[in-house]
């Protein structure tokens, strides 16, 4: 494995800036370039049948064998079991949005926008599974031939070729359309995380703009990079689940959203608090059962590797949430609701990039490393600092996801996933897995970072990216949607 220059990084970053991002190609599956699936447990064998030896010496001798003819590889079957899985966690990853997402930051809001801010998470997931279906598939989980470093190919616009019994060679025991969807599912919620740090302020208009390009110009790329045979994945940078491409991705476009939009009116002077928690504790909840889905479904089989990534799950975030929890009781003298959700959350967000590269015991520490440093990045680093993350987007999911990507350069194991990690991480003796989980992070930051800008900017100076002081002062609900929540 070729240790990349700092020459070279930065060229293949202008060289993706310049193109756009948005077309490149591949997946989620964790096979030898992208983040490690191992052989799928379906994946058929068949032995070719040699020549009958002869029967005597003498007939041996005078009748040599002919020699074997190699075997050729049998093609891998689709298999139902990993099939039935693989439908199963593309759901459990949908729910992940709706409901989960959306209720959990419906909870945190004020109740004048609870609609508001159920509507983004909606209308997300229906604008960006119509974009993926057109065209964001093909641009992240295809070849892109002389640019397939960079960005995928447009051969599977509006999913021509995608027959019934097509597969990909991503997830070879699957129907390609089952692999289609559960992609899909990530890619919906990734830029739906971006809502959280949007929140009471954005025009419904300007959000719906941003999604489209964003997913394109950012998502895409990104996950091509990581995913799809491009420069990053082939360098051996390890995400099993979306610790970068996802969770760094969305939380460094809320990073730079809540910079260019500005605080929200009456910060620090009204009244903010959330109007129902009990609504973000039931989105929690289901974002925790919904992440198996996330987690142990990037496998892309049902197979040991699944099980050990849901474990790893498991461990990883109750270990954050109680470590955010005795953080908070020990420095606000009280363990609140809100505290333990979000440090589920948090612990969620880092275990991802690391749940099918490390055992229980890795696990175990970066969920507690999760829990106390997204609680000081959320609640005290953000107010040191003065910026209006409204609903902790980069708080958690920029710092948590970076985070866990980097513990996953340490914590890798060649005995949990050699097909991946067959070096094992900065423990089993390989620190040069750091430089490459560092530069992932820092590879995502900066991409994401530029073109999220560049994004909005053309949308402030076009349609305009927030509501009026009345809008805002009224509220989201009434005034975007002409609808309110009564009682």
């Amino acid at each position: 494995m070729k240790r990349i220059g700092l020459k070279r990084l930065t060229g293949l970053l202008l060289a993706a800036a310049v193109i756009g991002g948005p077309l490149a190609g591949s997946a989620i599956a964790q096979t030898a370039a992208a983040p490690a699936t191992p052989a799928p447990v379906a994946a058929a064998s068949v032995e070719t049948a040699t020549p009958a030896a002869a029967t005597t010496p003498a007939a041996a001798a005078a009748v040599p064998a002919p020699a074997a003819p190699a075997a050729a590889p049998t093609p891998p079957k689709i298999d139902s079991g990993d099939t039935a899985w693989m439908l199963t966690s593309s759901v459990l990853v949908l729910m992940m949005t709706i409901p989960g997402l959306a209720l959990f930051y419906a909870g945190m809001v004020r109740k004048k926008n609870i609609l508001a801010t159920l509507a983004q998470s909606f209308a997300a997931t229906a604008l960006i599974t119509v974009l993926w279906m057109v065209i964001g598939y093909s641009i992240s989980f295809t070849d892109g031939g002389k640019n397939n470093a960079l960005i995928g190919g447009v051969k599977y616009l509006l999913l021509g070729p995608m027959g019934l019994n097509a597969t990909s060679t991503l997830a070879p025991t699957i129907p390609e359309s089952v692999y289609m969807f559960f992609q899909m599912t990530f890619a919906i919620i990734t830029p739906a995380l971006i809502a959280g740090a949007l929140a009471d302020r954005m025009k419904f208009s300007a959000f719906l703009a941003f999604m489209a390009a964003w997913l394109l110009l950012v998502y895409c790329p990104v996950a091509h990079w990581v995913w799809g045979g491009g420069w990053l994945g082939s360098m051996g940078a390890l995400d099993y689940a979306g610790g970068t491409v996802v969770h760094l991705n969305a939380g460094t476009a809320g990073l730079v959203a809540a910079l260019m939009l500005g605080k929200r009116k009456g910060l620090g002077t009204e009244n903010m608090a959330p109007h129902n928690l009990a609504y973000s504790v039931i989105g929690a909840s289901l974002l925790w059962v919904g992440w198996f889905g996330f987690n142990a479904g990037s496998a892309v089989t049902s197979n040991v590797n699944a099980g050990m990534a849901a474990v790893a799950t498991q461990i990883a975030t109750a270990a954050a949430a109680l470590a955010w929890m005795f953080a908070e009781w020990i420095i606000s003298k009280k363990p609140s609701v809100l505290g333990m959700v979000s440090g589920a959350v948090a612990g969620l967000v880092a275990i991802t990039p690391a749940s099918g590269f490390v055992n229980p015991m890795g696990a175990l520490i970066i969920g507690l490393a999760a829990g106390v440093v997204c609680y000081t990045s959320a609640v005290h680093v953000k107010k040191l600092l003065g910026y209006d993350d409204a609903l902790d987007c980069w708080g958690v999911h920029g710092v948590g996801g970076a985070l866990g990507a980097i513990l996953t350069g340490v914590f890798a194991s060649k005995l949990i996933n050699p097909v991946s990690a067959p070096k094992g991480g900065l423990l089993e003796g390989n620190p040069h897995q750091m430089v490459l989980q560092f530069y992932d992070v820092g590879a995502t930051f900066l991409y994401c970072g530029i073109v999220t800008f560049a994004i909005l900017l053309v949308i402030k100076y076009t349609i305009g990216l927030r509501v009026s002081e009345e809008v805002e002062v009224e509220g989201l609900d009434i005034n975007l949607h002409g609808e309110v929540v009564h009682g």
